[in-house]
């Protein structure tokens, strides 16, 4: 017998549903799956398709043996996993199927996220992180070698010739004596030619379409993937000391893929505009400190570091009730 839930007024209505909202972060990621499988060729369609499968399977088979009905599954489906695949997919590069075993990683990558850190838990809306990046980090406990070595980079020409970095993701080398930096251009690492890396780490005009998409559809709130970029630039740029460092800092790596489809993750952010905006800034100090000592891409481990933190923000910034009306300051009395 199911409970009826009833919660106090105010009651607000609204026309989205998970369904929609998923559908709307899967329309905003085409564009960077499409230029991905242009990018690296059939490769990133296969990673694509592999990581797919296995997210959404994981999810039937997992609903299959809690002896739910099929009809049942298929109707209650709400694309969350779809997502999670696509995500995960842009979170893995296509070096990783030069070998037959490579091809494995991202299913054990998706059963991991959908199973163990979706499922277990509760399914949707009940994950304290998110199953992509979870997804992720275990294939790089779990294949270190695999995943940080080897990397291919496009296939589409550089806009300068001289400048393709190939076998290492330009982060790689960034805050070393002789940075990667100064022989990309911004606008080989804006559009991705010649760069090495995951498909999410490099057309990032593709990624900021889908993200005026999503802004647009008001899934997320284009302020709070600004506030993360803008922090993450700037103190990098003070880390390294010149501003020189602000554009090959937010375009490289990782950067757009998380502000915008990762850490805007409704069920792992505060619930407060307030809490938003901390979270958001301390990403982008996190992430920048955490490139500048490692000299690596780090995105990854800092959004799903401040997952665990979204409880503790939303203790101390607590919303405002709706119809509070502050009190009045009592006035002094005068002797």
């Amino acid at each position: 017998m199911e409970k009826l839930l009833i919660s106090n007024t105010p009651h607000i209505r609204a026309r989205a549903t998970t369904k929609s909202i998923m559908t709307d972060v899967m329309i905003a990621l085409s564009p960077a799956a499409i230029v991905g499988i242009v990018y690296f060729g059939w490769k990133a369609a296969v990673l694509l398709a592999l990581s797919l499968v296995a997210c959404v399977g994981s999810e039937f088979v997992f609903r299959l043996i809690k002896k739910e009905k099929f009809a049942s599954i298929l109707k209650s489906f709400d694309f969350t996993s779809a997502v999670t695949g696509m995500l995960l997919a842009m979170n893995l590069g296509t070096h990783i199927l030069d070998s037959v075993a490579g091809y494995f990683m991202p299913i054990l990558g998706g059963v991991f996220a959908i199973v163990v850190v979706k499922m277990l838990f509760g399914g949707t809306g009940k994950n304290f992180v998110n199953p992509a990046l979870a997804g992720r980090i275990f294939l790089l406990i779990s294949f270190p070698t695999a995943m940080t070595m080897g990397w291919a980079a496009t296939n589409i020409a550089s806009i300068n010739a001289s400048t393709v970095a190939v076998g290492e993701t330009v982060l790689s080398g960034m805050f070393g004596k002789t940075p990667v930096y100064n022989a990309m251009s911004p606008l080989d690492l804006f559009l991705g030619t010649g760069v090495s890396g995951s498909m999410g780490e490099t057309c990032k005009a593709a990624l900021l379409l889908g993200g005026v998409y999503l802004s647009v559809r008001r899934v997320i709130d284009w302020k709070y993937p600004v506030i993360y970029i803008a922090v993450e630039g700037l103190m990098a740029s003070l880390l390294a000391g010149t501003f020189d460092m602000f554009l090959p800092s937010i375009l490289s790596g990782g950067l757009f893929l998380g502000a915008i489809f990762m850490a805007t993750d409704y069920v792992t952010t505060p619930n407060t505009r307030t809490g938003n905006i901390v979270y958001f800034a301390a990403l982008g100090l996190i992430t920048a400190l955490m490139r500048y000592k490692n000299g690596s891409e780090v995105v990854s481990y800092c959004i799903f570091f401040m997952n665990f933190t979204v409880p503790l923000i939303d203790r101390y910034i607590k919303p405002r009730p709706f119809g509070y009306v502050k009190p009045p300051k009592k006035q002094k009395e005068v002797a």
